[in-house]
């Protein structure tokens, strides 16, 4: 289940090193290229939003096997497209069929025992992770080799591939849910009213990727200027050193099986600050941005894990719906962060997307901050209450 999810997720990621080669074949700017990357993200929160819930009422081997198919086609016509419009479209569609990681990750904690549930999501997503990091230094090597186009190709004849293995090897599962597909959408938002930690979680979640997602969509047009120089095989590789971050995974899924999530939530977010500080007071050396990708990939994924790991405990009959909810936010901010990153480089260069980057983690700081607040004074209140209560009746006696 790790490797299939770090397959397809790559799908999303690996136009990010090859925007400046792709800009170049149909001849426009950076600001225009960002749209393809903000697509992809959007189509993603769509098919999320469409197909995900389906999992709580729906067989799910069957259904992963039809996506991998549909993402296949829809790679293919990234590979074969013609002008900026296609690619646009076809970046859109292999958005809405790449959900299969956000099927897997909930299964995984349906099967997993709940002393145990933040490991085994770790786990899994130690594999979602590294695909997302490494699909970025793949495509930038064999994209430079070989052309941007050949990449798509490539991905659509692996993605065929996954369909026939998981049809073979993936067991079973049976919904835990009877209810029309109405009613499962409906529910969507009794489960936000109802759930102030997944409000809480999305909100903070959606702060996060989208700082991310503005830094690696803009890092290739950063490195292939000075003082770098570098070109997209570079701009790829700089997803290895983000593996050490992702291998961290496990590690957090593990704390969050033993100390409060909501703590490891804060640190993550103060992790990811530092990241945006060091991009901006020491980017333009290498070592300020390696260290810089190494504290963004670790804050930003430490903080996924501990709020997953929250919103699966709330309602386990629920869980595909609950993680709609969470990765819908997630990736529509992720499409609202690549586009400001771009915007932001258009203007301002590598200052305005650190700007942009740090200025949605602090957001993120300011929501966790506010609710530890209103738990705290909700905890006052009930001690303050229960005092009042215990002198009142011996008062009385």
């Amino acid at each position: 289940m790790a490797i299939a999810c770090g397959m397809t997720v790559a799908n999303l990621y690996y136009n990010q090193p090859l925007l400046a080669d792709i800009g170049r074949t149909f001849q426009v700017n950076a600001n225009q290229i960002g749209i393809i990357s903000m697509l992809t993200q959007i189509g993603y929160a769509v098919g999320l939003f469409l197909f995900v819930p389906l999992g709580d009422m729906r067989e799910r081997r069957q259904l992963l096997c039809i996506l991998l198919i549909a993402v296949s086609v829809s790679l293919v016509g990234i590979a074969t497209a013609q002008s900026l419009i296609w690619i646009s479209i076809a970046s859109l569609l292999v958005g809405v069929t790449t959900v299969i990681p956000q099927m897997m990750v909930p299964l995984a904690a349906q099967l997993a025992a709940p002393s145990e549930r933040g490991k085994v999501i770790g786990t899994v997503m130690s594999g979602l992770l590294i695909g997302i990091l490494l699909a970025r230094t793949v495509s930038g090597i064999v994209g430079g080799a070989l052309g941007w186009r050949t990449m798509f190709g490539i991905a659509a004849v692996m993605m065929l591939l996954l369909a026939v293995i998981l049809r073979v090897y993936l067991p079973k599962s049976y919904p835990e849910s009877k209810i029309s597909y109405r009613q499962l959408m409906l529910s969507i938002g009794q489960l936000i009213i109802e759930h102030r930690t997944l409000r809480e979680a999305s909100l903070i979640a959606a702060m996060m990727f989208g700082s991310f997602s503005a830094f690696w969509t803009t890092l290739v047009f950063y490195i292939e200027g000075a003082p770098y120089n570098y070109g997209s095989e570079i701009a790829g590789l700089f997803g290895l050193i983000g593996v050490a971050g992702a291998l961290a995974a496990p590690i957090a899924g593990r704390l969050s099986d033993r100390y409060n999530t909501k703590y490891i939530v804060g640190c993550s977010i103060v992790i990811t600050l530092l990241a945006f500080v060091f991009f901006w007071l020491f980017g333009n050396h290498l070592w300020g941005l390696v260290i810089g990708v190494l504290l963004l990939d670790l804050g930003v994924q430490g903080g996924q894990i501990a709020n997953q790991s929250r919103i699966y405990s709330l309602a386990p009959e629920a869980r595909g719906r609950l993680n709609t909810v969470y990765m819908v936010s997630t990736f529509l901010f992720g499409a609202v962060g690549s586009a400001l990153g771009s915007y932001a480089w258009s203007l301002w260069h590598w200052n305005g997307v650190s700007a942009v980057g740090g200025s949605m983690v602090l957001i993120a700081f300011t929501v966790w901050g506010w609710h530890r607040m209103k738990e705290r004074k909700s905890s006052y209140n009930s001690r303050n209450n229960g005092l009042d209560a215990t002198v009142h009746r011996e008062g009385g006696a």
